[in-house]
């Protein structure tokens, strides 16, 4: 049973946490988008916002909304409910302005509030849109970190990356048939349903992730240059891209340093590495002679080891668990659709929401992508 004023103020706390992530954000950073994979932070302020309207308020009698264009600017790939602008245009737009961005939070939230004794059959939906902004709160943190890496700046959020200071052991996990999957009391995502018994091997999993400093040994020792360490895929992508090292880091006065959100510093060999693709997660196993754990091994194993520091990529594809159920309409494009493609990261990062650090919990990314916060654990 939800308990709705408990709702209300998890509502209210998640609101504000997501204005408050844009608060020293100068008029330009504001608006900017600097690669694809970013969005600009006015349309996460106004994205987050249009799902409450959309899924909640449309459905209360008497509710008009704020400006019929922003259904069209803050839809982000729900083909149920219309046309969309492609997520590379989303900073070409000069309207929505921030001012009336601000505005329809207010006026949303007002409206939550005026609403809110009639919203009855819409809380499982209100509750999916609290967890969904909550998604928004990491996903605006990578955006941040990305948009104050091209000025070399200080974002004014906490980086609380912690340094893998424990020697490096590995912990045996015995062969047998375990159960996977979401089956506590509380939210979960639909994509964590589906229970069910999955056979493991007997197998091995690192004590903690990779570190900076044993990553660089890779970088040193030419794993960069050696195909036989890297998928087909992989291959191709950094020669493409001409990638030589992780994400945010880069060569000065031939000393490696690494874009955080206080700036440039140098190197901190104990912490874990940071923004690798599944591609270079992969090529390093492959040079240590190892491999990534399938998201069933790290989900049996998770209670013998430390995680959260950073999301953690498995050597599984995101693939729905048996018994999957798709919900019906727009909200059933959520997860099920981007069953493809994709690879699972197990954990949490060190800016994942509390209530999303839970070991069923399921993220996903493409192979390729290095801009979140994602690092290694090996296996054998």
């Amino acid at each position: 049973m939800i308990d709705k004023q408990k709702l209300l103020a998890l509502y209210k706390e998640t609101r504000r946490k997501t204005t408050e992530l844009c608060q020293h954000l100068t008029d330009e950073e504001f608006v900017a988008q600097p690669i694809i994979e970013v969005s600009p932070p006015k349309w996460h302020l106004g994205h987050t916002t249009w799902f409450f309207e959309e899924f909640i308020l449309s459905k209360q009698e008497g509710y008009r909304r704020f400006d019929d264009y922003f259904a069209y600017y803050f839809n982000s790939y729900y083909n149920n409910i219309g046309d969309r602008v492609k997520k590379k245009d989303r900073g070409g737009k000069t309207e929505p302005c921030p001012v009336s961005i601000r505005e329809y939070r207010k006026y949303v939230d007002d409206q939550m509030e005026q609403f809110y004794d009639q919203i009855n059959e819409e809380l499982d939906a209100l509750q999916l849109g609290i967890n969904h902004e909550q998604q928004h709160q990491e996903l605006l943190t990578y955006d941040l970190k990305k948009i104050g890496s091209l000025a070399g700046k200080d974002m004014k959020l906490v980086d609380g990356i912690k340094n893998e200071e424990d020697e490096l052991t590995f912990l045996s996990v015995s062969e047998g048939v375990y159960d996977i999957g979401f089956c506590d009391e509380g939210f979960c995502y639909d994509n964590e349903l589906g229970k069910h018994k999955t056979y493991i091997h007997p197998f091995e999993i690192a004590s903690r992730l990779v570190t900076n400093g044993e990553y660089l040994e890779f970088i040193e020792a030419g794993g960069y240059k050696d195909f036989n360490l890297w998928h087909s895929d992989g291959w191709d992508f950094i020669n493409k891209h001409k990638i030589k090292a992780p994400y945010y880091w880069k060569k000065v006065d031939g000393e490696w340093k690494e874009y955080t959100l206080k700036g440039l510093e140098s190197i901190d060999k104990q912490k874990p590495v940071n923004h690798v693709s599944f591609y270079e997660a992969f090529a390093y196993a492959s040079w240590k002679g190892m491999r990534l754990p399938t998201e069933f091994e790290w989900e049996v194993a998770n209670d013998k080891f430390s995680w959260g520091n950073l999301w953690e990529w498995t050597n599984s594809a995101y693939l729905p668990y048996p018994n999957y159920k798709k919900a019906e309409g727009a909200i059933g494009e959520y997860n099920g659709k981007f069953m493809v493609n994709c690879h699972v990261l197990r954990g949490a990062s060190f800016v994942t929401p509390k209530a999303h650090s839970r070991y069923t919990y399921r993220n996903f990314f493409y192979p390729s992508s290095r801009w979140q916060f994602s690092g290694i654990r090996l296996a054998k």
